[in-house]
C-alpha cells in the first residue's frame, strides 16, 4: 500500500520524466507502478485522498462465528478443567468427548481478543538442543530412557530420588520409583520390576535402555542386571546433557506440574504418593503433544489409531455443516510415526524404518 506523499512524489516524478521525452510504461516502470495504477490514481481521485481501502466497510462473513458460539468458546475454555490448559489440548480432549466448536486457532484467536493468553507456569522459552546418537522405535519395548533426579525435602539439604523409565515410542512411563539414597542397587530392581512387567523374556528382540553417564546407571550391579535380562544399554556422550533429552522433559513436566510441593515433601511416603498420582496422571489422563494429544496409555496400547480416527471423521463432519469455515483440509489426526532419540543422521534414520526389528546406532 503506497501512501498519499509517496503517490504524489512518483506522479511528479513520471511527469517529469514524460515532458523529458520518456515514454510512460517505461516511466511508471522504473517508479515500480504499473500504467494502469498510475490511471487509476488520477481517475479515482488517489493523487487526493490517498488510499481507500482502510477506510472501506466491509460485510461480516457469513460463515464467521456467532456472538453465541464465541461465547461459548470462552466459556469452555475457562472451565475449571481446562483452566490450566492450552488450546492445543483443550480441543483433543473436546473431540474425544464428541464436540467440535472451533479450532484451535479460533481458540487461541478468541482468548487473544478476551486477553486471556497471558503465559502460564513458571517455565522458561525451551533451548535448541544439539543431538548426538541416534535411536529409533517404531514400536512400544523397543526404546527406553532412564534417568534419575533429585525430589526436595522440607528440610534443607535433604533429597529423595525419583527414578523413572520412559517407553520412547509411547511415552508411557513403563517404571518408576522413589528412595531416600541413589543407588545401584535400586536401579538395578527398577529395572528388572519394569522388564517383568513389560514382558521383556518373551520379546525376540529386546530393549534399549539409553540413559546418562551417572555412576548409579553405569554402575557393575546395574550392568550385571541388564545383561542378565538381555537388555542393551546406551549412554549419553561425555559433558552433553542433552542426550537424553526425552527424560529431561519428563522430569520437566513432572517439576512443574501445579501439585508439584515447591517447598518440598514431608517424608518419603509423601513422595510417593506423589510420584504415584503424577505416573497415573501422564501416563492415563495427559494429552500428550508428541504423539498427536493422546494418552501414552492409549499408544502404548495401541488403541490411538482408533482414537484418532474418530476424530477425523468428527472433523469431517463438522466441515460438512460449515464448508466455508475450512480453506483447506482439516486437521491432521494421522498416527505418530516413529520416534528418532537424537537423530544425527538421516541415512541412519533411513536405514532403521525398512527394518522395525534392529535398533541402530550412529556410526
Amino acid at each position: 500500500m503506497i501512501g498519499l506523499e509517496d503517490r504524489q512524489s512518483l506522479a511528479r516524478d513520471i511527469d517529469t520524466a514524460l515532458h523529458a521525452g520518456a515514454r510512460l510504461r517505461v516511466a511508471c516502470a522504473t517508479a515500480g507502478i504499473h500504467v494502469r495504477t498510475l490511471q487509476r490514481w488520477k481517475t479515482e481521485e488517489g493523487l487526493t485522498r490517498g488510499d481507500r481501502r482502510p477506510e472501506a466497510v466491509r460485510p461480516r462473513p457469513a460463515h464467521a462465528l456467532t456472538a453465541e458460539e464465541r461465547t461459548q468458546v470462552l466459556e469452555v475454555a475457562n472451565e475449571a478443567r481446562f483452566a490450566d490448559l492450552p488450546p492445543a489440548r483443550i480441543v483433543p480432549m473436546l473431540a474425544d468427548e464428541g464436540v467440535y466448536l472451533a479450532s484451535e486457532s479460533t481458540f487461541h484467536r478468541l482468548l487473544r481478543e478476551a486477553g486471556q493468553t497471558a503465559h502460564r507456569g513458571r517455565a522458561k522459552a525451551p533451548a535448541a538442543s544439539r543431538p548426538p546418537t541416534t535411536h529409533i522405535a517404531t514400536a512400544p519395548r523397543q526404546v527406553w530412557c532412564w534417568d534419575m533426579t533429585y525430589l526436595p525435602a522440607n528440610v534443607a539439604g535433604r533429597w529423595f530420588h525419583l527414578y523413572l523409565i520412559l517407553d520412547l515410542y509411547s511415552r508411557k512411563i513403563v517404571g518408576w520409583e522413589v528412595h531416600e539414597t541413589d543407588a545401584a542397587e535400586h536401579a538395578a530392581h527398577l529395572v528388572r520390576r519394569t522388564a517383568l512387567a513389560e514382558g521383556i523374556a518373551a520379546l525376540a528382540d529386546k530393549p534399549v535402555l539409553h540413559g546418562d553417564n551417572g555412576a548409579t546407571l553405569k554402575a557393575t550391579t546395574v550392568l550385571a542386571m541388564l545383561h542378565w535380562l538381555g537388555i542393551k544399554p546406551s549412554y549419553s556422550r561425555p559433558r552433553v546433557s542433552d542426550d537424553n533429552a526425552f527424560a529431561e522433559a519428563l522430569f520437566r513436566t513432572a517439576k512443574y506440574r501445579p501439585e508439584f510441593p515447591v517447598r518440598g515433601f514431608e517424608d518419603l511416603a509423601a513422595a510417593r504418593a506423589w510420584a504415584s498420582h503424577f505416573v497415573h496422571w501422564y501416563n492415563v489422563e495427559h494429552r500428550h503433544s508428541g504423539i498427536r494429544y493422546v494418552s501414552p496409555a492409549q499408544r502404548h496400547a495401541g488403541a490411538d489409531q482408533a482414537i484418532l480416527a474418530a476424530r477425523h471423521a468428527l472433523y469431517v463432519k463438522a466441515r460438512e455443516r460449515h464448508p466455508a469455515r475450512w480453506s483447506r483440509h482439516t486437521r491432521n489426526w494421522s498416527p505418530a510415526g516413529p520416534v528418532t532419540l537424537n537423530p544425527e543422521r538421516e541415512s541412519v534414520v533411513a536405514m532403521a524404518m525398512g527394518n522395525t526389528n534392529r535398533q541402530p546406532l550412529a556410526a
